[in-house]
């Protein structure tokens, strides 16, 4: 019987370090408890976390077929693998428009829709399409309280009547994320959410009477995609979920998933009797957020202390503990831009490589 902790790389001197590894299975499970709490057709995962087609063909696999994400490279990328409908959730602006234009008419195969939340952006989108004969497909973003984008609530009926005269344009759908609500306790995160789309269900009716159809609505993130898919008219993005990370691991606690991509680094240094120094510095750990930005699972008691662009300097207890080329390995506190620091993913399967995935939305220009 193998007892050894199951992110242990049997055969990691294969790997340069610092890398990216992604546990195969795990995904696939963090896929099965996604699909416990919500059904495969309310969910539009956000693929900004993971980058990779091979990952999003897991979701495909299992019977997820709508996605969500922030850049036109992210979006060709669904193209790619013919994911059947994909909302950029971004202001498509200045040379985007021609890049969204071209990506429609590049991967027929897949329905792609926009964000707008401006009539300038909104004429521009129209204009574009119009000229080539072509109705492009947008979401009204709505701010919910997170003032990133989108219009409030209360003004969003009059921006749907101003969009409806467009003729290169066509409101399909309605977006709004909550991502400033994160709160630990679930019944305050709760609370807060369902506060922040009270007006939500109806301005989405009042568009639906007037349209003479029904539209979609996308709503919320990791945080609050629970108390969305109870709501049961709409659809959620989770994103992190598919590999998890250390910052949501102790934030939300009611959630079911666990890790499952580490970043596997050695230790290159002793400098002194209670530090070692590993090689995983700001670039290859998202460095957005003070330290620790990285917790490792094989020596929980290592304290990041210092930082540079290659090094990351931990204190430790006793440093006869570790020995030069020694592996760690680590859980970002913010797993998304850490992926987005690597063009490529080593594969774990059975604590042994099996595979490398390239990162490829990671890039700003795929083809298009």
């Amino acid at each position: 019987m193998n007892d050894q902790a199951w992110y242990i790389i049997e055969d990691a001197d294969q790997i340069d370090s610092p890398a990216l590894c992604i546990y195969k299975e795990r995904v696939r499970e963090n896929i099965r408890r996604l699909l416990e709490t919500i059904p495969a057709k309310q969910v539009r995962p956000h693929v900004k976390t993971n980058k990779m087609a091979e990952v999003c063909q897991l979701m495909m696999d299992a019977g997820i077929h709508k996605f969500k994400c922030a850049t036109i490279a992210e979006a060709e990328m669904l193209g790619m693998i013919q994911a059947k409908d994909v909302l950029i959730a971004y202001p498509v602006i200045g040379p985007k428009i021609h890049r969204f234009k071209k990506l429609i008419q590049k991967y027929p195969g897949t329905h792609y829709a926009c964000l707008i939340d401006s009539a300038e952006g909104a004429r521009a989108i129209s204009a574009a399409f119009e000229n080539d004969q072509l109705i492009a497909d947008v979401f009204i973003d709505l701010n919910v309280g997170m003032n990133r984008t989108g219009i409030r609530v209360s003004k969003a009926l009059d921006f749907y009547k101003t969009v409806l005269k467009l003729k290169g344009t066509r409101v399909t759908g309605l977006h709004a994320y909550d991502g400033h609500i994160h709160d630990k306790d679930f019944e305050v995160r709760k609370k807060k959410c369902l506060e922040a789309f009270q007006d939500v269900p109806a301005l989405k009716n009042a568009i639906e009477s007037i349209a003479g159809n029904p539209v979609t609505l996308v709503a919320g993130g990791s945080p609050s995609y629970l108390i969305h898919a109870a709501q049961g008219d709409r659809e959620c993005s989770p994103g992190t979920f598919i590999f998890w990370d250390k910052g949501y691991k102790d934030g939300l606690p009611d959630q079911p998933f666990d890790f499952a991509a580490l970043l596997l680094c050695r230790v290159i240094s002793i400098p002194t009797p209670d530090t070692i120094c590993v090689d995983l510095g700001h670039k290859a750990v998202a460095a957005e957020n003070p330290q620790p930005r990285v917790y490792f699972l094989n020596a929980p008691d290592a304290i990041p202390t210092a930082q540079s662009e290659e090094h990351l300097m931990l204190t430790v207890k006793n440093t006869a503990d570790f020995q030069i080329g020694q592996v760690l390995y680590g859980v970002p506190h913010h797993i998304c831009p850490s992926v987005a620091l690597y063009e490529k993913a080593w594969v774990i399967e059975n604590h042994r490589v099996t595979g490398i995935w390239e990162v490829i939305a990671r890039r700003r220009k795929i083809s298009i």
